[in-house]
This record gives C-alpha cells, structure tokens and sequence, in this order.
C-alpha cells in the first residue's frame, strides 16, 4: 500500500522450497503509471536527504533511478552498469551477486566518465527492490572505492527484512537511511494458491 492508500497488485511468486513465496515486483513490466507513482513516492522520500545525484543499479533499478531523478528535478541521473565496455576500467568495478540471477558472476561498473558527476556530491544509491541486500551492498562498496558515501539508499519495495543484516554489516546506520515505497513480508503456503504472512 502507498502512503496515499492507493494499493500496488503484485503476484506471488514460489520460491524454490515450494513452502514460501514473495511478492514479485518487476518495474519494467509494470504500468507507466505503476512506475510513475512509485518514484513520486520515493522522491519525496529521499528529498528529505537532498540527494544532488541520484545512482540508479542494474538492471531494473535504472528504470526506477531515472524516473525518481525527474521527480526530484534533476537533469540526468548516474546509472551503474554490469555489461562491460572497452573503455571501463576493472579498478572502477566490484563483483556483483543477485537474488534473481545468483548463478552469475558479474562485476559492477561505473563509467570513468560519469565520475565528475559524483565526486562531492550527495548521492542517493536507488534500486528496484531490495531483497537479499546484495545488489546494494555492491553499490555501497563500488562508491566507497569511488570515496563516496551516499546520504541514502531507496528502493520501490523492501522484501522482507533479509536486506537489514547484509545492510548493517557495512554500517549500522544504514537501515536508518533505507527508504522504500512499501514493505512485503516472506509469505508461507497455507493451502491450494493461498498464503500467509510469516509473523
């Protein structure tokens, strides 16, 4: 639910044990106005940290980056990437893992180019939905190298509280400087297509 009562409709998706599930957000498939609401509303989240760069995270939280960055009425955004062009450097990457693709190994890049957009500057790190915390954890270390410290990370769904002990490991803070949308719970079957929330 928004926190203007509208309510987002997401299915759930089984996970492999065949006992749990989640609700499945994939933002590139959703509505222009599904997208459109989601980042006015973490906009007007992250304003209150008055992010000057917004740095969207592969590959379906460049959706959500660019649009939050127009929201927030910035003229670009920064988008990290994990396919590597010839003018990359390894120095500029750190190796990322993913929730939805945890069999590939992938680094995550940022264009040597794009680094005087974010040197001295507040960044908000934003991604589509923050579930393990691993794909943030990999930005969080990439801009460190780059020496840079967001004053806050978004995401347009934080999927159960796994992504809170990856988060902390870096800085206890962090949970604190986490803003999402809305919040989904790890779901259990309790019947033929029915779910309970874990309490």
């Amino acid at each position: 639910m928004l926190d203007d009562g509208r309510q987002v409709l997401l299915p759930i998706r089984a996970l492999a044990d065949g006992t749990h599930g989640i609700a499945s957000l994939i933002i590139n498939q959703a509505s222009f106005g599904v997208l459109d609401a989601l980042a006015a509303s973490l906009a007007d989240k992250l304003r209150r940290a008055e992010p000057e760069v917004i740095v969207g995270l592969p590959t379906l939280g460049l959706t959500l980056a660019a649009a939050v960055a127009q929201k927030l009425g910035h003229d670009r955004y920064v988008p990290f990437g994990t396919s590597r062009k010839f003018w990359y450097i390894d120095e500029l990457s750190v190796p990322m893992s993913s929730i939805t693709t945890p069999h590939q190994q992938k680094r995550l890049f940022t264009d040597p180019r794009m680094l005087p957009l974010l040197q001295g500057r507040r960044v908000a790190l934003v991604d589509d939905v923050m579930s393990s915390g691993a794909s943030m954890v990999s930005g969080l270390t990439l801009l460190g190298a780059l020496g840079i410290n967001p004053v806050a990370l978004g995401a347009a769904m934080l999927q159960t509280e796994r992504w809170k002990e990856q988060i902390s490991a870096l800085g206890s803070d962090w949970p604190d400087r986490t803003f999402g949308v809305f919040s989904t719970p790890l779901l259990t079957r309790a019947g033929e297509g029915i779910w309970q929330a874990d309490r």
